[in-house]
């Protein structure tokens, strides 16, 4: 048994090499990516290439769905802006707590979809370094 691979069962060893052929500053990028998100090069490389292949996916069932619900409010307020530039655009005056409840609604939506964003970035990183 190989002492490296410790109590790790037979099937889950990581046995087989894929060779790819890449530039100098291709290989010290994905070298920086790795080391920033706190992985080997190998951990980081097969990550993305499982996620790509559609494997093992980035999103979940509920990351695609609260991105949907996000889009669906995103929209939302963009129709409200639109009724407000052409209101505005058209010399109509007088709507001014309109326009500030809906840049406190845009505002609040970026907020949240950042959060998400980041949130995302942070389950990615743990999925692909196998704390997750």
């Amino acid at each position: 048994m190989d002492a490296f691979a410790g109590n790790v069962p037979t099937s889950a060893r990581k046995s087989k090499v894929l060779h790819a052929r890449l530039s100098k500053s291709e290989f010290e990028q994905i070298s920086r990516a790795a080391e920033e998100a706190g992985m080997t090069v190998s951990g980081f490389l097969r990550s993305l290439t499982l996620e790509g292949a559609g494997v093992r996916p980035f999103l979940t069932d509920t990351d695609r769905a609260v991105l949907s619900l996000l889009l669906s409010d995103v929209k939302a307020i963009g129709v409200n802006l639109n009724q407000l530039a052409r209101a505005r655009n058209r010399g109509d005056g007088g709507r001014a707590r309109e326009e500030k409840e809906v840049i406190c609604d845009v505002q609040r939506a970026i907020a949240i979809v950042l959060f998400e964003l980041r949130a995302f970035a942070e389950c990615g990183a743990r999925r692909r370094d196998g704390s997750v």
